[in-house]
């Protein structure tokens, strides 16, 4: 398939509408303020000569969050101006994503009752029923937002992987000459992102780039640095949604955390919950809210679709069958741009000169230790290890567990943290 280049800038804005005063920034200049520089951790990259981005007139656009946790805007100027959406997804990525674990247990009872009724002859009868009722043991969810400390990391998907570019497939190969990507790779694709988010590798690395044991330790700096894969900017997919005529066309940015490897602290948190011998059905997962910013036309249809009570009426009325096929197969019908996103470091390690170090925490090398020697020098950990946080949490997991803990309220801190002042009693150890 061909497209056309995507305008540079938007020229009819009329001069009520908030936008730039002069030519908009190069994508180097207006991301460097949220990239991070793997060599120097503060201050961020530089953009070296070059003048600072011109003043913008902040433009507040119009968004709402879903019942999925997915925030949504119709807002007509994004979807007019490739430089208001470009800044809008910049300005959403500075907020963090919802990070919760939740751990849930429940077991099933099988229990009898009376049930009464009248027969035909009009005289009542009494029966006994057998009935099953899930009882639920405990069920609480802990927030994991603050352990992320680090400013996001924006990025985009290379041109080799299956993505969507505009169409309702998934496409591969550079974005004026895109193709159809086959099962197969679409197949793989999803494989390896699975695998990538399960073991926390960055979404911008490639396969072969690294071992999973210890997968951010030791990478190769510029692999880490090497975050904008597609041949095309942020800004220029930018301009290419706003460039389309389609009716019901999307854009989504999408927030991603990496740094934990997931599958290995869900494994752990399930034994700690096995080792006070419960026996009941086990749920544990890391849930992820407001990780999904999608800007769609400011159209009357488009916003029944993101409503899901009118979308459901839709779709009990025989409704929705035919818009699915104008959407699916019309040149005009739906379009959808998923390449880009912003990513956020639970754990990451940056270099760090050797005479940084102080002697006594020269020890303290290897997967386990705060410094790990590599080919690119020493690098230092930046965050929470997985282990670490486990280890934090896992008496309250258990408390919680025994104490048959049923809440919707995230916990913020361990409950083994005193909520007194215990430093003015002399002799208290932590």
């Amino acid at each position: 398939m061909t497209k056309d280049l995507p305008p540079q800038q938007s020229t009819w804005r009329s001069q009520n509408e908030p936008g730039p005063s002069v030519s908009p920034p190069t994508f180097e200049e207006s991301t460097g303020h949220l990239l991070i520089d793997f060599d120097q951790p503060d201050p961020p990259i530089s953009t070296g000569d070059q003048e600072p981005p011109p003043d913008f007139t902040p433009y507040d656009a119009e968004f709402f969050v879903s019942s999925d946790g997915s925030i949504i805007s119709h807002d007509p100027h994004l979807n007019e101006d490739g430089e208001a959406l470009y800044r809008f997804l910049l300005s959403q990525a500075n907020a963090t994503p919802t990070y919760k674990l939740h751990c849930k247990g429940a077991h099933t009872e099988n229990r009898t009752r009376l049930v009464n009724s009248t027969n035909s002859r009009g005289q009542s009868q009494t029966r006994t029923e057998n009935y099953t009722e899930t009882v639920t043991d405990f069920d609480f969810f802990i927030n994991v937002n603050h352990d992320i400390p680090s400013r996001p990391t924006q990025w985009t998907l290379g041109d080799e992987e299956p993505a969507y570019r505009g169409r309702m497939i998934r496409e591969a190969g550079i974005p004026v000459f895109t193709r159809k990507a086959s099962r197969a790779e679409a197949k793989e694709a999803k494989v390896w992102r699975d695998e990538r988010e399960a073991h926390g590798i960055p979404p911008w690395i490639a396969k072969a780039s690294v071992q999973l044991l210890h997968p951010t330790i030791g990478m190769e700096m510029p692999l880490m640095r090497d975050v904008t894969k597609s041949s095309w900017t942020l800004r220029q997919w930018a301009d290419d949604y706003c460039a389309s005529p389609k009716y019901l066309k999307e854009f989504v940015y999408e927030k991603v955390l990496y740094g934990w490897n997931v599958g290995a602290l869900t494994t752990a948190i399930h034994s700690a919950i096995l080792s006070v011998h419960y026996t009941g059905n086990i749920t544990v997962k890391f849930e992820l809210s407001l990780n999904r910013v999608i800007v769609r036309p400011d159209t009357r249809l488009s916003r029944a679709l993101s409503n899901r009570w009118l979308k459901f009426l839709l779709i009990i009325t025989l409704i929705y069958p035919f818009i699915w096929l104008f959407k699916r197969f019309h040149s005009r019908g739906g379009g959808r741009w998923a390449i880009a996103g912003s990513a956020y470091a639970l754990k990451k390690y940056t270099p760090l000169q050797d005479e940084e170090v102080d002697d006594s925490q020269l020890g303290r090398y290897g997967p386990r230790g705060k410094y790990v020697q590599t080919r690119e020098g020493v690098q230092m950990l930046v965050g929470v290890r997985e282990g670490e946080w486990f280890q934090r949490w896992e008496g309250t997991i258990r408390r919680a567990i025994a104490a048959k803990k049923v809440d919707r309220t995230p916990m913020e801190q361990p409950d083994d943290i005193p909520e007194y002042n215990t430093q003015v009693l002399d002799g208290y150890s932590s």
